[in-house]
């Protein structure tokens, strides 16, 4: 995935959040709407985490120093981590308490200010335009998305994606469009039937969706952060570059891991005749580690070791 696709979607979603929660927040001042107030909050906490995701874009970039001699590159994984947290505290736990708070006040006979309020329609117009605009910032997401998925299926794109900012805004926005779907149907329903409650039971459904969305978002960075080996694509080609010329016999071992999205680290053992030279051995690895670097250009940091072959420790990490 580009750098520029990532923050072209970023900021795309960000100016989207931005405008919406604005028109949001007027929408509830006006009507006091549980649905309005739940994806005002839902905007506020996206603006943020986008914000977060270009944070962490920058600071990434930032060069290797003696004390994290491999870079920056994880901090990306880091602050789309934490997006995952404030999506799940800011928007689905702060929704799922305004929902289950609406339908409380309605049970108990209290009055309901969207209801009574002259202002009913702003919310419908509000919710309408901000669909409009939610469209918009999702369809950028899945154009920049496509071009990085190639032609693997979208769940395995968020699956297995080892950038996190475009899965991340294409979650994001697709549950900031269906949050404003179920809002539209909890405030319409709601005015339609002169019952409140039904303004309360889609804010919960737009606190659960957000829930949802936050730990699959929490559970996949998880995951990167952890440390995830290279792609099968990437390891193929690696492989078939060590191996590419008569100065390999065999791959003992490999391992890899990503060090950030554009960074990758590959340990190798290999095996090498055993009558040959010091100097020969050396020109070998300086010709497998070109192979490696054209073949796989985010293989940064590539650390070879030469041995013999011997059965026994094939696989091994001896």
């Amino acid at each position: 995935m580009s750098a520029e696709g990532g923050t072209k979607a970023i900021v795309a979603a960000l100016a989207a959040n931005l405008g919406i929660a604005a028109t949001k927040l007027g929408a509830w001042a006006l009507t006091m709407s549980s649905s309005m107030l739940a994806e005002s909050i839902h905007s506020l906490a996206d603006s943020g985490n986008q914000a977060l995701l270009l944070v962490g874009g920058k600071r990434s970039k930032r060069g290797a120093t003696a004390q994290h001699p491999f870079g920056y590159g994880r901090e990306r994984y880091i602050y789309a981590f934490i997006v995952s947290i404030v999506l799940f505290s800011v928007g689905g736990l702060f929704a799922l308490w305004e929902g289950q708070h609406k339908i409380s006040d309605t049970l108990a006979g209290k009055p309901d200010t969207l209801l009574e309020s002259q202002w009913w329609w702003v919310p419908i117009a509000v919710l309408v335009v901000a669909i409009g605009l939610e469209t918009y910032s999702f369809y950028t997401a899945i154009s920049e998305s496509r071009k990085a998925k190639g032609k693997t299926s979208w769940v395995n794109f968020i699956r297995r994606a080892k950038a996190p900012e475009l899965p991340v805004v294409l979650l994001e926005d697709a549950a900031a469009l269906l949050g404003l779907i179920l809002a539209l149907f909890g405030v319409g329903l709601s005015l339609i039937t002169g019952d409140g409650i039904w303004d309360g039971i889609f804010t919960l459904s737009i606190g659960l969706l957000l829930v949802i969305i936050a730990i699959i978002l929490a559970i996949e960075t998880k995951s990167l952060l952890l440390g995830e080996s290279a792609t099968d694509e990437h390891i193929a080609a690696i492989e078939k570059a060590i191996l590419d010329g008569d100065d390999v016999d065999a791959i003992i071992h490999m391992k890899t891991l990503h060090l950030g999205p554009d960074e990758l680290l590959v340990a190798a053992k290999f095996a090498v005749k055993h009558d040959e030279t010091a100097a020969q051995v050396a020109r070998e690895i300086d010709a497998v580690e070109a192979r490696i670097r054209a073949a796989v250009p985010i293989a940064r940091a590539i650390y070879l070791e030469p041995d013999l072959y011997r059965p026994a420790k094939a696989g091994g990490d001896s």
